[in-house]
């Protein structure tokens, strides 16, 4: 699997015209070389590639990377750009997204005959369509995290702190196999719902109250999200309503996942559907994002993107609707496209759950 992702990347050195690409994003890495450490830069050429670090990770490397000749460097700078020299690099592609302003101008400065191109999100998109064994990762980690919140609603009750109920469903999610959480879990209760990303704090959670929880897990690197809108105790007559709403856009989109719908039409069912309901104005944020080795990374579901949905690609389907004053929804799975449509990775019931 590294070898076909390797040559998809070398791929790009002939559509940028390059002799070399330096890759520095670890998540990138990651994925074209295996390495799991903090400190490494990839230098992939037209039929070879390199794997640079330092001494605190050659023998790490030697175990971990695949594909990439290890190279021990006492800096990186001096590591890269000695490289650079040796195979007598014209042109050299960079991740344009990833690389710092100091970085690029110690590189211009140390190899001023070089001439250096912008390579833009080309890298990142790659690891949009999953391989077999990235789909049972992702499948794993969705898993853990779904049976880790389960095991924790009866704490989601009248009297319960929004952050006591997040660091017991941390607690539970490494005790089901997480290596650690995906982010700061978002616990919003009440008001505080209309906060898309209202992290856990201070608030006592009321009966009465609905409840937001977005969590998620990482598991040997690869991460899930997940998002749960919960009533304690019984909901009015418009908590029901918000709720209905927001549930029905989710499977109306959920429904129509499948290859070569773009990612603009799926966007729009969901919030087409909030807006004929009258509340277009309290849904801002995009439908949904990729979930791979970050928990956002391509594809982008949004209305902004016209790109098309390909089999493989995993994402997450998340309409939601926020009113100041009175608080939120939002309900959220990860999907995996099929040939035929997608499976739902993320494993939590999303019909209203009402906890007393």
């Amino acid at each position: 699997m590294l070898k076909d992702r390797i040559l998809s990347a070398q791929a790009l050195l002939q559509r940028f015209g390059v002799d070399a690409l330096i890759v520095e994003n670890l998540r990138n890495i990651r994925y074209l070389a295996g390495f799991t450490g903090s400190d490494g830069v990839v230098v992939l050429g037209g039929d070879e590639g390199w794997f640079l670090t330092d001494s605190r990770y050659t023998m790490q490397a030697s175990q971990e990377v695949g594909g990439f000749k290890i190279i021990e460097y006492r800096g990186q700078m001096e590591g890269v750009s000695s490289l650079l020299k040796d195979i007598s690099a014209q042109k050299v592609g960079f991740e344009a997204g990833h690389t710092t302003v100091a970085f690029y101008n110690e590189l211009v400065a140390a190899l001023p005959a070089v001439q250096f191109v912008p390579v833009g999100p080309e890298l990142d998109k790659l690891r949009s369509v999953k391989d077999t064994e990235e789909v049972r990762l992702l499948t794993h980690c969705a898993e853990i995290a779904s049976i880790a919140l389960q095991s924790i609603l009866d704490r989601v009750r009248p009297g319960a702190i929004e952050r006591d109920v997040a660091l017991a469903l941390e607690f539970a999610m490494k005790a089901a196999g997480a290596e650690e959480k995906a982010f700061d879990f978002i616990v919003a209760s009440g008001e505080r719902g209309a906060l898309p990303h209202g992290k856990a704090g201070n608030k006592v959670i009321n009966s009465g109250e609905l409840v937001t929880i977005d969590f998620g897990a990482v598991y040997n690197g690869y991460f899930s999200d997940e998002t749960v809108t919960v009533s304690v105790g019984n909901p009015d007559e418009r908590q029901r309503k918000i709720y209905s709403i927001v549930k029905d856009a989710h499977d109306r989109a959920l429904a129509a996942v499948r290859p070569g719908i773009t990612f603009k039409e799926l966007d729009d069912l969901a919030r087409g559907y909030i807006t004929e309901q009258g509340y277009g104005s309290n849904f801002g944020h995009g439908l949904g994002h990729g979930v791979g080795l970050e928990v956002h990374e391509q594809p982008v579901v949004s209305f902004r993107n016209e790109g098309v949905v390909e089999e493989g690609m995993v994402f997450t389907i998340e309409p939601g609707i926020y009113i100041p004053g009175w608080g939120g929804v939002r309900i959220e799975d990860t999907v995996l496209v099929t040939a035929e449509g997608c499976r739902v990775l993320t494993k939590v019931p999303k019909e209203l759950q009402i906890l007393t």
